[in-house]
């Protein structure tokens, strides 16, 4: 029980190995799903579709006797949409409530129209179910173009579809923080501008509740919640420490790794994370070069490239709008090293990052030279230097405009008139310009 009117319906899965096919979900995961109980009777989401029966039992021990007048669609991945059309066939004379994108999304996935069974919302539209009076907010492409927010005036309760959601099942005890970075990153790190759009909105509401889609209720110290999702969106520095991402052919690179960390402590910093990124959770790396402020990237060259996971894991980064971080290089090369110029274009398109003076460059094995630019970089990653520090030139920074409908972000010094947003089809009068 959420309240005295609202509750908990959802269900714990653990069959699941991988998460939408890639992120490893050791504990589980929670397809969260509540009911109102007032004059009318809202519910809010399904689960995934392998857990349809145990769902509708929830929800039949949630209601009693009474039928739903309502279902609130917040966010249409299968995983919180594969029962619907399963619930209207049990509870037909209920009507859906989403977003208009959200109804044309039912239509491809279910092929079922319901044009009349429907209630299309916009943000700031409201539906009273008795005294719980509700209010929906969009939240574009957190993650999904469709998703909407939904908050009780009465319980001052938000629901926040995916935000603020996490791995692992609701009956297993884990670290909240860790894996709700984890599942941010991973899922959700690319749309940082439209998080911030909602956190703005959000801001104007008393809070004191959050019923995600995946994930706990939250209601103890909602403060450092919304900071930590505030510092994640615009891509802010959690904690003070050294990243170091790691790809290891013969031992020789890793060789280096420790020297780096042994050098790192031994000139004060407060935190290294190692990652062998060939044996390690890719997605906990991700996590991690995020987290913290300082990044090293350390490879071999490979078939004139970079070494695969080591290629993977930028990917993955770039993908999420890296950015404001400090990066240093190692790379490793028998004959033609050319990793560091290389991992330095991959990330080229990143804003805001600066290269630290120092790149090590082994060839094949430490020695006297590769082992003093070791020494070198982890000083100058601790602040520390043997002479004074090069003058780092400033990027001009771009400017970021925002589409008011969908919240895609365009990015360039200006805004060309003859823009067209690709998510919704909105033109230039439909954009404004970020802070």
């Amino acid at each position: 029980m959420i309240t005295n009117d609202i509750k908990y319906t959802g269900v714990n899965d653990h069959l699941i190995d991988m998460f939408e096919g890639q992120f490893v979900a050791p504990n589980g995961m929670a397809y969260n799903s509540y009911v109102i109980l007032d004059e009318k009777i809202a519910v809010m989401d399904s689960v995934e579709k392998k857990f349809a029966e145990e769902w509708l039992s929830n929800l039949k021990n949630a209601l009693g006797e009474k039928a739903p007048d309502y279902l609130i669609v917040q966010h249409m991945e299968p995983d919180h949409s594969a029962n619907i059309a399963r619930f209207l066939e049990i509870y037909p004379d209920a009507v859906v409530v989403s977003s208009a994108k959200a109804f044309d999304m039912i239509q491809n996935f279910f092929g079922t129209d319901l044009s009349t069974h429907r209630i299309i919302v916009k943000d700031g539209d409201t539906l009273s179910l008795g005294k719980h009076k509700l209010t929906f907010i969009t939240a574009p492409m957190v993650h999904w173009p469709e998703v909407i927010m939904t908050y009780d005036a009465y319980d001052k309760i938000l629901f926040s579809a995916d935000a603020f959601g996490k791995f692992g099942g609701l009956d297993v005890e884990d670290d909240w923080v860790s894996e709700a970075r984890r599942y941010y990153f991973g899922i959700i790190g690319k749309y940082g501008a439209q998080v911030q759009t909602v956190l703005k909105k959000l801001s104007a509401l008393d809070v004191q509740k959050i019923c995600p889609l995946h994930g706990p209720v939250l209601q103890d110290d909602l403060e450092a919640y919304f900071n930590l999702y505030d510092t994640w969106s615009s891509y802010g520095v959690e904690s003070d420490g050294v990243v170091i991402a790691y790809t290891s052919v013969y031992g020789h690179t890793k060789e280096a790794v420790e020297l780096l960390a042994q050098k790192l402590e031994e000139n004060g910093c407060p935190k290294v994370v190692i990652n062998d990124l060939a044996r390690c959770d890719m997605f906990k790396a991700v996590e991690d070069a995020f987290r913290y402020g300082k990044l090293v990237l350390a490879t071999t060259t490979y078939n004139a490239n970079l070494f695969p996971f080591m290629k993977e894991f930028i990917h993955h980064l770039t993908e999420r709008d890296f950015q404001n971080r400090t990066i240093g290089l190692i790379e490793n090369g028998s004959w033609a090293p050319k990793a560091a110029e290389i991992m330095k274009e991959m990330l080229s398109e990143c804003k805001d990052l600066t290269f630290a003076d120092t790149t090590v460059k082994i060839l094949s094995a430490l020695n006297e030279d590769s082992t003093a630019q070791v020494n070198a970089l982890a000083k100058e990653l601790c602040g520390r230097s043997d002479g004074p520090a090069e003058e780092k030139t400033e990027e001009k920074k771009t400017n970021r405009y925002v589409c008011t409908v969908c919240g895609w972000v365009y990015e360039g010094d200006s805004l060309p008139e003859d823009i067209e947003c690709p998510l919704c089809g909105m033109g230039y009068d439909a954009f404004a310009l970020m802070a």
